[in-house]
């Protein structure tokens, strides 16, 4: 093994493949039954841990590029504390569907994402992109989805989080932050990674997307693809319940968590929380993309020029970006100071909002706070 390997922690189920660009080492590491009854029992630990510790947040409307769009933004962190370093500094960027701030300051039993790394003393901000959560819904939003064509394109979301960070990056003095991405999120924050390198500590991939070896997960179905596209919340739970064994599924996640994210999720949709049922709409720029570019073989970004340390992770029962999808990328990451990957067991693609999203937050924890192997 290489001497200058960097290991994940690893409990419950996790496979780890961590080496330093363009070299190679892997382990295989299982750990007994118990250790994922401890991780169940983790996230109120934590939350009880976190009781006394005030965390300040704040909310502000940052200018999209695109003109007349308002992107929201959501920080948090450690009360009295404002001076934070590039390495301490972490922004959200949220998936094709749901919005970043209905996911990751979601507190599921009392304790969200966000809210956990702010507690570890780092300044958090999350965004919504245009059409999405708190953001600007803009105007072919308010006709029918065939009378336009599909917006917030991958171009366009890397623009707007390119706005998010430099208001960021002023605020608070910095060069560089932390970026990390979830789903078509990833592209966009990798995209990002990049073109500005010098702007970007370090990137963190939580269920990759990549090229595509098969039919997409998602589509907006047959016919003309329109502006953007309806969820309900039966599609929703069909859609996470892919890929999970049948015998697994009735304790994947906690009882109420799924109503308590669809729930906030819908209600930030005032228009299709109207319709029977209700639904959540969501722009297609990223589906049109899929089809252009990552099921054509051509991704949006080029592996190999990313240049800072990258950490990508997924539950082994993503259906939406399946393990091999994350794999292929890892190894086309080819200058990278150093990379590693993470795949935790008893996990989907969102595994986020599921039983096992401790082992989740620790590991991508344990990268942010891990110094650059010597």
């Amino acid at each position: 093994m290489h001497p200058f390997l960097r290991l994940a922690f690893v409990a419950a189920s996790v496979f780890v493949l961590a080496a330093p660009s363009g070299d190679g080492g892997e382990q295989s590491v299982s750990q007994p039954a118990a250790a994922t009854k401890q991780a169940e029992a983790a996230a109120p630990a934590v939350a009880s841990a976190n009781a006394g510790l005030q965390i300040a947040m704040q909310e502000m409307m940052v200018p999209s590029p695109q003109q007349g769009l308002q992107i929201y933004v959501r920080n948090k962190h450690p009360l009295g504390t404002e001076q934070f370093g590039p390495e301490r500094t972490l922004v959200f960027v949220h998936g094709a569907t749901y919005p970043a701030s209905t996911t990751f300051d979601l507190a599921l039993n009392g304790l969200s994402w966000m809210d956990y790394i702010a507690a570890h003393g780092y300044d958090v901000y999350l965004l919504d992109l245009p059409g999405y959560g708190r953001s600007s819904r803009p105007p072919q939003m308010d006709q029918p989805p065939e009378a336009n064509p599909p917006f917030e394109t991958t171009e366009q979301a890397v623009a707007d989080l390119g706005a998010v960070i430099e208001r960021i990056r002023t605020m608070r003095g910095i060069a560089s932050l932390d970026v990390m991405g979830w789903s078509w999120g990833t592209t966009i924050a990798a995209g990002f990674a990049t073109a500005h390198p010098e702007q970007v500590n370090r990137l963190v991939l939580y269920a990759p997307l990549w090229v595509f070896q098969g039919p997409p997960a998602i589509s907006a179905g047959p016919g003309k693809l329109g502006a953007y596209r309806s969820v309900s919340r039966e599609a929703a739970f069909k859609r996470w319940m892919n890929g999970v064994p049948v015998e697994a599924r009735a304790d994947l996640i906690p009882p109420g968590w799924f109503e308590q994210w669809a729930d906030t999720t819908f209600a930030t949709d005032p228009v299709g929380a109207k319709q029977s049922p209700p639904v959540l709409r969501a722009p297609n720029g990223v589906l049109w993309d899929v089809e252009r570019f990552w099921r054509a073989g051509k991704p949006t970004w080029d592996a190999a020029k990313l240049a800072v340390p990258v950490l990508l992770v997924q539950g082994e029962w993503d259906h939406d970006t399946p393990p091999p999808m994350a794999q292929a990328l890892f190894a086309a990451i080819t200058h990278a100071p150093y990379k590693q990957y993470t795949m935790i067991g008893g996990g989907t693609h969102t595994l986020v909002m599921e039983r096992n999203r401790m082992l989740l937050f620790e590991v991508v924890q344990s990268f942010l706070d891990a110094p650059p192997p010597r």
